[in-house]
């Protein structure tokens, strides 16, 4: 599942890939750009922004991805069978002489200006792996809206950025506290503590292939697609339930015993709310 870690290494895979070196030929492949053709220009290197990809080409252009769920970036060598997914799924091929990257399932596909970025991903709030990364700033997002459910505010990433359904999980369980416990309703302590425990657990995450959070061997997720198995600490079965407006999957994990605040009853359905900005 595409969060702030796995971005960051699409992001690193492109780069290493393609940065420096002059394209052979791309292929568009969505009728809006059917017929760009940025063969000839040299790309400048891909950065992450949250769960934004930016990959940019001399001339001032800027390609936009988004992998959301289900998207993917896959890169090969001269004359290595591509695989990724058949090849209707296939959205855009930038090619080099030596290498070849495919972009598989990818929602979000757009050219831009490079100096008209801030269209794309001006929203987000701080980046989690990203220079601007400012833990204050990020906690005076999360607490702007004192009421909303800890586990849409994480998700938000006006608040901060690159934070998906796992760490949501993840993170509500190690401060303690359900996803739906009201931002405003967290100690001033474990409140402050939290920016700089999601950035810890990004940072440690994103060079490993395999994301962990528990520092346990054989067990990488303390609450995370654990529904029904006892939690790692006290045993007690975790409980699953989606959190939100009912738009897209969210399962969302918790300890009903080790985290306190509000839960949905079994089989509730989804709270109507505003939609997370992505």
């Amino acid at each position: 599942m595409p969060e702030g870690d796995t971005v960051w290494q699409a992001a690193r895979r492109l780069h290493d890939a393609l940065a420096g070196k002059v394209l052979a030929r791309s292929d568009f492949r969505v009728p809006r750009y059917a017929t760009v053709d940025l063969g000839g220009r040299t790309v400048l290197g891909t950065v992450p922004r949250g769960k934004h990809l930016l990959t940019r080409f001399e001339g001032g252009l800027t390609l936009h991805t988004h992998l959301r769920m289900e998207g993917a970036w896959k890169v090969f060598g001269a004359g290595e069978p591509w695989k990724g997914g058949p090849a209707h799924q296939i959205r855009v091929v930038l090619s080099t002489a030596d290498r070849t990257a495919v972009g598989y399932r990818l929602p979000v596909l757009e050219l831009l200006r490079t100096g008209e970025e801030d269209a794309a991903v001006g929203h987000l709030g701080p980046d989690l792996l990203g220079p601007d990364w400012d833990p204050e700033r990020a906690l005076a997002n999360l607490l702007t809206d004192p009421g909303r459910p800890l586990g849409e505010a994480l998700l938000d990433q006006r608040n901060l950025a690159g934070i998906g359904n796992v760490y949501k999980s993840e993170l509500c369980f190690l401060i303690g506290a359900t996803p739906w416990l009201p931002v405003g309703a967290l100690p001033a302590d474990r409140a402050a503590h939290l920016p700089r425990l999601a950035q810890r657990l990004l940072e440690a995450n994103r060079n490993r292939p395999v994301r962990r959070t528990t520092g346990l061997r054989h067990q990488d997720l303390f609450v995370y697609g654990r529904a029904a198995r006892p939690c790692l600490r006290c045993r007690t079965p975790i409980r699953l339930a989606d959190q939100g407006d009912g738009s897209r999957a969210r399962p969302t994990y918790w300890c009903p015993a080790c985290q306190t605040g509000p839960a949905p009853a079994p089989g509730s359905p989804p709270s109507r709310r505003t939609r997370t900005t992505n």
